[in-house]
């Protein structure tokens, strides 16, 4: 049984992904900051389920209370996948933004990458086996008016995935980004009326979360060994 961390793990898609791991067999830590009971109840269910996994709650932006939180859970054993699904959205456009938004943004989605990242890459590195997959957005790949913050912050994270995919190669880790589109959840619901899918997304659908969460899943497993530095949309066709 591998050991895996989903950030952001409480959300819609991070929950998703959190059950599609412990399906496949892994004790996933379910992260959660702002929303720590929806954290405890997703274990519980795992647990119902005969899974395994246990809530942590940290702020990804505190390089320092991640890296001791992070510190107890590979004192015994390394995190051998990680996936970095933290994120928020603070929109407005570039001439009306506010200098917190810009920060706060990058904050969580790229500094919280690093803070959660690079304190577990020793760990896992000594283990000559890993999955690191960052959750970006199709605003970083395609843009977005109102999401310049947002955009740039999951946009940095491809670089950063390309660039420690090599740094990793020969340890046989491999680091991926994945995009998703438009993923129904509640949010989306009331953002993109079906007329806006329907103008938008070439399959006039909404994605299912439980998709997003099975290409992370696959690319989590032993089949994926050979797929490294990519970024892979998932956005029903979305040029």
């Amino acid at each position: 049984m591998r050991r895996a961390l989903v950030t952001g793990g409480s959300g819609t898609i991070g929950a998703a992904i959190v059950r599609a791991l412990a399906a496949a067999g892994h004790f996933v830590y379910v992260h959660a900051h702002g929303h720590p009971a929806r954290a405890e109840a997703l274990v519980a269910e795992i647990a119902a389920g005969d899974g395994a996994a246990q809530a942590v709650h940290f702020d990804v932006t505190d390089g320092a209370a991640t890296r001791h939180a992070l510190e107890q859970l590979v004192a015994t054993d390394a995190i051998q996948i990680i996936v970095n699904n933290a994120g928020i959205h603070d929109d407005a456009v570039l001439p009306g933004m506010q200098p917190e938004q810009w920060s706060r943004v990058i904050d969580v989605s790229l500094n919280g990458f690093f803070n959660v990242t690079q304190p577990l890459l020793m760990p896992m590195i000594r283990t000559r086996w890993g999955r690191i997959i960052n959750i970006s957005s199709v605003a970083a790949v395609m843009g977005n008016r109102g999401q310049v913050n947002y955009a740039a912050a999951k946009a940095g994270l491809h670089g950063a995935t390309r660039s420690l995919a090599l740094e990793l190669a020969s340890r046989f880790i491999t680091v991926n980004t994945v995009a998703p589109g438009i993923i129904a959840s509640p949010a989306i619901e009331a953002a993109f009326p079906q007329e806006a899918i329907d103008r938008l997304v070439p399959m006039k659908r909404a994605g299912r979360p439980e998709e997003v969460a099975d290409l992370v899943a696959f690319l989590a497993s032993e089949r994926a060994s050979y797929i490294s530095g990519q970024l892979i949309s998932i956005n029903g066709g979305m040029a």
